[in-house]
Formats: structure tokens, C-alpha cells, sequence
């Protein structure tokens, strides 16, 4: 079942899950500009496939697909946007800065995590951010058990980072 809602449902959907928007830019660029740039393109593709978005499902997974779609697909095309889609002065969204009032650790976590191969940062947004294996499944493309195996071998490897004041990762 397709939705209903056209632009004010879209609008007030995007609103509500502003914060995957700024997670997944967060994770995917360094630079505030290319952050704007990326969150963005996200917003252009969610409104196109928004017609076939069905409601029996969770927009959160929906909307996590298809940002990280365009982030992976982004980091493949350009390292550096040199192009800005939107001014400064033109933003569609605002994001919240999620990291503002962190721990150090979570801090060191979201460096380490920076710091990963693409698909592992993907898979460990959504785990850290409550998402269960088959949810991760569905968004991400692979199986339940692949999700299981990657989330354990990741968990070691920040564990070993963390433990010796994070020299860097590329799990």
C-alpha cells in the first residue's frame, strides 16, 4: 500500500527523523558543507521514492535505506563535493548536532566509527542506533547471520581501539 499524504506527510515524516539525516551525514562526511550537501541529496531521493513508500513498514528502515544508499554512493563517486547543491542560507533542514553533549568515549566511538570501511559504518549506525539483525538485514542487503557475524567482529575491533586510546581502525 503506497502513502497518502503528499508533501505535508513527507514534510512531517522527514521532521520526526531528522536525526538519522544528521547520523548518517555525520558518518559519511567531515565537512559541515559536504554534510549539507549530502543531507540534501537524501531529502531530493527520499521525495522521489516517497509515492512508493508503504506504510505497513517502518519509515525510520525506509528512510535509513535510502539515506544510506546515497551516502555510499556519494563516497563512491566524489571524496569532496565541490558543488553546493543548497546556500547556507537555503536549508531545507536543520539537523541537531547529536554529538554536542557526549561522553569523551562516545566521542572516540564516533572517530573510530568515521574511520570504518563504508558498510561497516552503515551496520553500525543502525546498530547503535537499536535497530535489530533483521532489521539491519533489510536495510542493508545481506543476511541476518552476515549482520551477526559483521556486528561481533566489529565489537571486537572498537573494544581492541578503545582499550588502547583509539589508534585507528579500518574494519
Amino acid at each position: 500500500m503506497a502513502i497518502k499524504g503528499g508533501s505535508d506527510q513527507f514534510q512531517i515524516l522527514i521532521e520526526s527523523h531528522r536525526g538519522i539525516l544528521y547520523k548518517v551525514s555525520k558518518c559519511y562526511c567531515s565537512n559541515p558543507d559536504d554534510r549539507d550537501d549530502l543531507i540534501q541529496e537524501v531529502i531530493v531521493q527520499l521525495w522521489r521514492s516517497f509515492p512508493t513508500f508503504d506504510e505497513s513498514k517502518s519509515f525510520s528502515t525506509w528512510m535509513y535505506r535510502i539515506a544510506l544508499n546515497v551516502a555510499i554512493s556519494n563516497l563512491r563517486t566524489e571524496k569532496v563535493r565541490s558543488k553546493h547543491i543548497v546556500s547556507a542560507d537555503d536549508r531545507i533542514l536543520e539537523a541537531v548536532d547529536v554529538t554536542a553533549n557526549v561522553s569523551e568515549t562516545a566521542l572516540m566511538l564516533y572517530q573510530l566509527i568515521e574511520q570504518m570501511e563504508p558498510l561497516n559504518r552503515a551496520l553500525m549506525l543502525l546498530f547503535l542506533d537499536g535497530f535489530s539483525h533483521r532489521e539491519i538485514s533489510e536495510v542493508l542487503g545481506i543476511s541476518e547471520t552476515n549482520v551477526a557475524t559483521k556486528i561481533g567482529r566489529l565489537k571486537k575491533v572498537i573494544q581492541q581501539a578503545l582499550s588502547t586510546d583509539g589508534q585507528g581502525i579500518r574494519g
